[in-house]
């Protein structure tokens, strides 16, 4: 599933080309994915595109429509309709569809970002201090507490696994044991890897392309995603993969301790 990352690139993707047009026209092929009452949008402005942790939010002159992607959702800016296309936004200079073969990705309406509540702060606009103080009150195993999007909102697998081994931390541990010199450095690395992948247009390890159809680069630098059995970049030793919390996880056992 598209991470905060891959939301990001798209985000930023279409903000110059699609920012201030009109639509002209939205139509729903498959009215499966509209998760409410989604209202007339014909005559609206997209005034903003943004980010809401994995979701792309279409900020229009009233309400927004907020997309999350699923498994397999793509926004695609001047695309040809094909058998997934579940939305067309037909703009007075270009067509923006969304595709999403398996359907679990979802369009819905909200009056404004306020008023969605139950998803905890975003990372990049976390101070140390901040992170520190949350993941301290925890007891809960640290991997399957980043993945929680009430406590951090737009982190999944790949970018948890990673940010623990930039941090040398074991997904295993429980978060309040954590010293605050380690909360730092996994503050740190979480920030770290999320700007990583932004600057490589995120990670195509499934489904993901950007707004122009081409996928991401940044799974070409994973160190421990998918990466079960080979050598860990850092000392060499096999990286391991368990699950935890009904996800794989992968993890060196000799760095992250």
């Amino acid at each position: 599933m598209p991470e905060l990352p891959e939301a990001e690139t798209i985000a930023r993707s279409l903000r110059p080309l699609v920012e201030g047009r009109l639509i002209a026209n939205a139509e729903y092929p498959g009215r499966r994915v509209l998760r409410g009452v989604m209202p007339e949008l014909a005559g609206q402005r997209i005034a903003r595109i943004g980010r809401h942790g994995k979701r792309i939010v279409l900020e229009l002159g009233h309400g927004a429509v907020l997309v999350s992607l699923g498994m397999t959702g793509a926004l695609l800016l001047n695309a040809e309709p094909g058998p997934h296309t579940r939305a067309v936004f037909t703009l007075d200079a270009g067509v923006l569809l969304f595709d999403d073969a398996r359907q679990f990705g979802n369009l819905r309406w909200i009056e404004s970002l306020e008023a969605e509540d139950g998803l905890g702060p975003d990372p990049l606009e976390m101070t140390a201090q901040q992170f520190t103080e949350r993941l301290r009150a925890r007891r809960t195993r640290v991997k399957p507490l980043l993945l929680d999007q009430g406590f951090l909102r737009g982190v999944g697998n790949i970018y948890a696994d990673e940010a623990l081994h930039r941090a040398e931390i074991d997904p295993r541990i429980v978060a309040s044991r954590l010293t605050k010199t380690r909360a730092g450095r996994l503050h740190a690395g979480l920030v770290e890897v999320l700007e990583e992948a932004i600057a490589h247009r995120g990670s195509s390890v499934s489904d993901y392309v950007d707004a122009q159809g081409e996928r991401g680069g940044f799974q070409a630098l994973h160190r421990v995603y998918r990466r079960e059995g080979q050598p860990c970049p850092a000392c060499g030793a096999a990286i391991r993969r368990i699950v935890m919390a009904q996800r794989g996880t992968h993890f060196c056992p000799r760095c992250q301790r």
